[in-house]
């Protein structure tokens, strides 16, 4: 084998990625979050598959319509048989089946706030392969818990900036295009990042950093982040405030104490948190 055949053979394996099929139900979803949906998704594998199942002849399902074919998803249509009936949910879970047994994926994404696809998280499950969940926060306890990943919608939406943006440009129109003061702009932020924003269950992460530490109560930072989403599915630093679970950790000085440390024969350093006594 050549050296550059090598290299491509090197190359391909590291870019090995999961096969993901991708489920939307546009009776549950808004499409103002595609864009940022899609780059999620991105993070956990390719989607190979992309569905979204939905009355498209209905006035509600407009905004669909107009996105579908710039991010090359395929529409299934389904009308309403009867009135009070969820036809798209089983068309849904009837083609979720179909695709599983193809064997064809390694995990799928399941874009919903209906816990009637709760039942489906858990057979995919079942097979051995992984289950993406998202959902508004409004999505039942027992969907996102049925999923290894669950991701709410608000943070994928829109960046507050480009929000904070629009609004000013409104507020700017309608003051005969007086300039917005920086405080003004940063009341919008604040209002609209504390909409987002959870509050911290501290009695939660220090059970949780205590738990998954192996020796003096210290954890490395990447086993207690995964320690935490094996806990709770639905966690996510973003809903906190924060991009990276570092940042997290070491703004709660009041709860954790923290160090960077040496890996052995590296330059690389590592963050470890314990709970402070």
């Amino acid at each position: 084998m050549s050296l550059n055949s090598k290299l491509v053979a090197k190359i391909e394996s590291e870019e090995a990625t999961q096969k993901l099929a991708v489920l939307i139900d546009a009776d549950n979803v808004q499409a103002s979050i595609i864009e940022g949906l899609l780059a999620e998704i991105a993070r956990f594998g390719e989607a190979t598959v992309k569905r979204i199942y939905g009355d498209f002849t209905s006035p509600t399902n407009t905004q669909w319509k107009q996105v579908l074919n710039k991010f090359a998803i395929k529409p299934v249509q389904q009308f309403a048989y009867t009135t009070g009936k969820n036809a798209t949910d089983s068309t849904m879970i009837i083609d979720a089946m179909d695709l599983l047994y193809t064997k064809r994926f390694d995990g799928f994404c399941i874009i919903s706030n209906d816990s009637d696809f709760t039942g489906l998280a858990i057979r995919i499950k079942e097979e051995g392969l992984s289950v993406y969940g998202f959902g508004e926060r409004k999505t039942p306890i027992s969907f996102r818990n049925a999923c290894h990943k669950f991701v709410f919608t608000e943070v994928l939406r829109p960046t507050v900036n480009k929000k904070v943006t629009t609004e000013n440009k409104d507020k700017s129109n309608k003051t005969n295009n007086q300039q917005t003061s920086p405080q003004d702009v940063e009341k919008v932020e604040k209002a609209m990042t504390k909409n987002l924003t959870k509050k911290f269950p501290s009695p939660f992460f220090k059970e949780a950093a205590k738990n998954a530490s192996v020796k003096d109560g210290w954890v490395q930072i990447g086993t207690f982040g995964s320690y935490l989403n094996r806990l709770k599915p639905d966690f996510d630093v973003r809903n906190y405030g924060y991009k990276k679970l570092s940042e997290l950790v070491k703004s709660k000085t009041d709860i954790f104490e923290f160090e960077e440390r040496k890996q052995p024969n590296s330059t690389t350093k590592t963050l470890y948190l314990r709970v402070k006594d």
